[in-house]
């Protein structure tokens, strides 16, 4: 199949960088070109034992977010957690001049909307993150964990295995509510439906990174952090899956 024209490099209102860790900060934004424009969406930044950067899910910043991206250190990694979360990510490879890996199983599908170049299998060995794949998921998607630098805290980096998105304004916000993509801390329904094959699976790795060593909070890529008991929600989020 022919590799989809890729969308340029534009920037739409996103807040600042903000500090979730000692080398773990997220900047989020509206999802562009969905009903509504209030959708949240979250690229989180996590620095690497070299002082360079990793992204999670790319989100094109304005010059001055830019400027204070590059204050933290060198960007050198973008990672793509889905198919699904593939609309900046061509331009974002560009423009910060980072290396976009996604799941190996994902490879065709990401290749259908931007270059790639490796698979998340080629994440290099840092202290600072290490990539847990998901059961019953082909694709190969995962989670980041990003452990602190001084080792004490945990936080899962998630994609659509974890949406946290409160019920929105207006009519938009009813909708979303309907599809059940707000409300309480859920799987991701549209995701379920394309990704997972088997749910027994996903809710195993689910709860087994429920028990991540001092783990501390959750990192979605839509919606708040969470930061109080995380591994509770992440229990609920497990046991809500129908098998």
């Amino acid at each position: 199949m022919a590799q989809k024209p890729p969308r340029p490099y534009q920037v739409t209102p996103h807040g600042a960088i903000e500090r979730v860790d000692d080398n773990l900060w997220s900047v989020e934004s509206a999802v562009p070109g969905i009903p509504g424009g209030i959708f949240p969406r979250r690229m989180s930044i996590l620095r690497l034992g070299d002082g360079s950067l990793l992204l999670h899910n790319a989100i094109p910043l304005d010059d001055a977010g830019l400027a204070a991206l590059r204050a933290l250190g060198r960007p050198s990694i973008l990672v793509i957690p889905s198919p699904l979360h593939c609309l900046d990510a061509n331009a974002v490879r560009e423009r910060y001049q980072v290396r976009l890996l996604c799941p190996a199983g994902a490879l065709a599908a990401v290749r259908e909307r931007t270059a790639v170049d490796g698979t998340l299998d080629e994440l290099p060995r840092d202290p600072a993150v290490r990539f847990e794949p998901l059961g019953g998921v082909p694709s190969g998607e995962g989670v980041l964990v990003a452990t602190s630098a001084d080792g004490a805290r945990a936080s899962l980096v998630l994609g659509d295995v974890l949406l946290n998105v409160p019920h929105l304004p207006g009519f938009w916000g009813f909708v979303y509510r309907l599809g059940g993509f707000t409300g309480a801390a859920k799987a991701g329904p549209i995701w379920l439906k394309r990704a997972v094959t088997d749910r027994a699976a996903l809710r195993a790795s689910l709860e087994r990174l429920a028990t991540t060593p001092s783990l501390h909070r959750l990192v979605p890529s839509h919606g708040p952090l969470v930061e109080r008991d995380p591994a509770r929600v992440l229990g609920d989020v497990a046991r809500a899956i129908r098998t």
